[in-house]
C-alpha cells in the first residue's frame, strides 16, 4: 500500500474468511490487530455494492437487493393511482430495475431457488405498473414490457461484459483470461473462447472466466463472428 501511497483505515476495515462448509470449523474465530486496532472476522463483507458471505453462496446479496427493491416498490404504490402508466414505469426502472441489475453477473450459476426470489421482484413490479391483482398471470406482463427474467439478465450482463473485454485495449489482462488457460476445452471455431476446467462446479464453475466463456459459446456463431469482425481490428484472439 506504500509503493502505491495509500494508507489503510484499520477503522473501515473488514476480513473475511471463505471457506466451504467441510473447512469451516478449521478457521480461526481469534481477532488479530492492525496498528492500534483489534479486527475480528465477518460473516458478511461489502465489496462495491455487493454483499459477499463466507461461503460465496450470495445469499446475503440476494436478501439486500430484495429488500431494497420491496421498499422501493412501496413507495410507488403509494402514488400510483396519482401516475400515469409512463411515469410509473420511468419510477420502476430508475429505482428497481437498477439495483436488481447492478452486479448480478456474480450470481451466475446460482441454483434457481435463489434466482426466484429476485423474479418475484420482477413479477411485482410488473403488477405495479399495470395495476394488476395478485393472482394476475404476469408473463404476459413482462411480454408487453419486453422485460429479460432475471436467469436471461444475468446471461445478457455475462454477454456483454465478455464483448468490452474482447474488444477494449484497456482490459487486455481480462482479455488474455478469458482467451486461455491450462486445461482448456477445445474451442468449436475461431469466434469461441476457451473454457478452463475446474474442479468445483459450484465455486469454480462460476468464476467469470468460466461463466462468461460458456455464455459467450452458447450465442450462435454468427453472431460471434459478426461481434468481432465487426468491432475488432485484429484478428480473433483464438488466432492470435
Amino acid at each position: 500500500m506504500r509503493s502505491n501511497r495509500l494508507q489503510l483505515n484499520p477503522a473501515k476495515t473488514e476480513v473475511l474468511w471463505l471457506y466451504s462448509s467441510r473447512m469451516q470449523f478449521n478457521i480461526p474465530q481469534s481477532a488479530f490487530s492492525v496498528g492500534n486496532n483489534v479486527i475480528s472476522s465477518s460473516p458478511v463483507v461489502r465489496d462495491l455494492g455487493i454483499y459477499l458471505d463466507s461461503g460465496l453462496t450470495m445469499t446475503a446479496h440476494i436478501s439486500k437487493t430484495v429488500s431494497n427493491c420491496f421498499a422501493a416498490l412501496r413507495q410507488i404504490r403509494s402514488v400510483r393511482r396519482s401516475l400515469p402508466m409512463q411515469v410509473t414505469l420511468s419510477l420502476v426502472i430508475a429505482l428497481v430495475l437498477t439495483r436488481l441489475d447492478c452486479g448480478n453477473a456474480v450470481l451466475a450459476g446460482l441454483p434457481a431457488g435463489q434466482l426466484n426470489r429476485l423474479q418475484s421482484v420482477l413479477h411485482e413490479a410488473a403488477r405495479l405498473i399495470y395495476r394488476a391483482r395478485k393472482f394476475v398471470h404476469v408473463t404476459p406482463l413482462l411480454q408487453e414490457l419486453h422485460w429479460l427474467s432475471v436467469p436471461e439478465r444475468i446471461t445478457f450482463k455475462l454477454a456483454t461484459l465478455v464483448f468490452w473485454c474482447l474488444h477494449s485495449p484497456k482490459l487486455l489482462i481480462v482479455q488474455q483470461t478469458l482467451n486461455r488457460g491450462a486445461g482448456c476445452a477445445p474451442a468449436r471455431h475461431h469466434a469461441a473462447l476457451l473454457v478452463p476446467t475446474t474442479r468445483r462446479r459450484t465455486l469454480g464453475g462460476r468464476a467469470f472466466a468460466v461463466a462468461g466463456a460458456r455464455v459467450w459459446n452458447s450465442l450462435p456463431a454468427t453472431l460471434q463472428l459478426n461481434c468481432v469482425c465487426r468491432h475488432c481490428p485484429r484478428p480473433p484472439l483464438h488466432d492470435a
